[in-house]
């Protein structure tokens, strides 16, 4: 495991740690750290990688990720406490974004984000752990996020990097299927609907990580949004969820795409 401190403050906050058990990456009880704005990375099977740029303030996104790491043996990477204000009754608080180089304030479109040096150091930190954890090309990347909007409240939303219409009906028919299977179980969960780009029309279209940020990089990504029940009162169902999906999912979403959807190299 490595963790490094970005930014000095005097708070205390909660960050996600991971010890190496075997090859695997197992979660551990979060630790308290004196410095605020760490990132902790484990490896896993080469090429595939699941982050969770916002592990705290986007809350349980860490945890989240974290187990799903640990069941697919995906790589792992968590951001913690990258908040510039915190969150308030009237408004949400403004954050390094982490994945991309900008600082605003989440929800908010790409355009009224600001580039600044200090979130540049963040997402270059980022992305070193990233590529690092993947050891080699980036097949499959899957970042976790949490939102709190109303209107998404019962749905789950992916934005994808490398995926063709077809692609995206698979990979929402095999959500949907995994979905269905584990509710059965558990009746009183919300019955979430899937919704995949480029098929369905979707709000968070990670538009500014993929034109400045991680998701120029790998040749399959998933943006997966979870409103704020899934990753509460309900986070252990869908947490089960995503972690069979992505199991099952992985096939498909190695297999070699058409050469139309290769990142292109970085300038």
């Amino acid at each position: 495991m490595g963790q490094s401190g970005l930014f000095q403050r005097p708070a205390r906050v909660a960050a996600v740690s991971l010890v190496l058990y075997g090859c695997a990456a197992v979660p551990v009880e979060p630790e308290r750290s004196p410095r605020p704005g760490t990132m902790s990375g484990q490896r896993g099977r080469p090429g595939l990688v699941i982050a969770a740029p916002h592990g705290t303030s986007d809350a349980f996104t860490g945890e989240i990720a974290a187990e799903i790491a640990r069941r697919t043996g995906f790589g792992l990477v968590v951001a913690s406490d990258f908040a510039l204000e915190p969150d308030r009754r009237e408004r949400v608080g403004r954050r390094f974004q982490v994945n991309r180089p900008t600082e605003g304030i989440p929800g908010r479109p790409p355009g009224e984000e600001i580039v600044s040096d200090a979130a540049r150091h963040a997402y270059d930190e980022f992305e070193r752990r990233v590529m690092d954890v993947a050891r080699g090309q980036l097949q499959l990347y899957v970042e976790i996020h949490g939102n709190g909007r109303r209107l998404s409240a019962g749905q789950l939303e992916i934005a994808t990097v490398g995926l063709e219409p077809n692609d995206a009906w698979r990979v929402r028919t095999l959500l949907e299927l995994v979905r269905d299977a584990r509710l059965r179980a558990q009746p009183d969960a919300p019955r979430l609907a899937v919704l995949v780009q480029p098929i369905d029309r979707i709000r968070y279209l990670a538009s500014g990580a993929k034109q400045a940020g991680i998701l120029r990089h790998p040749v399959r990504a998933l943006h997966i949004e979870i409103p704020r029940s899934a990753r509460t009162e309900w986070r252990a169902v869908y947490t089960d969820v995503l972690a069979q999906f992505l199991s099952e999912a992985v096939p498909v979403l190695t297999a070699p795409p058409p050469a139309s959807a290769l990142p292109s190299a970085r300038p």
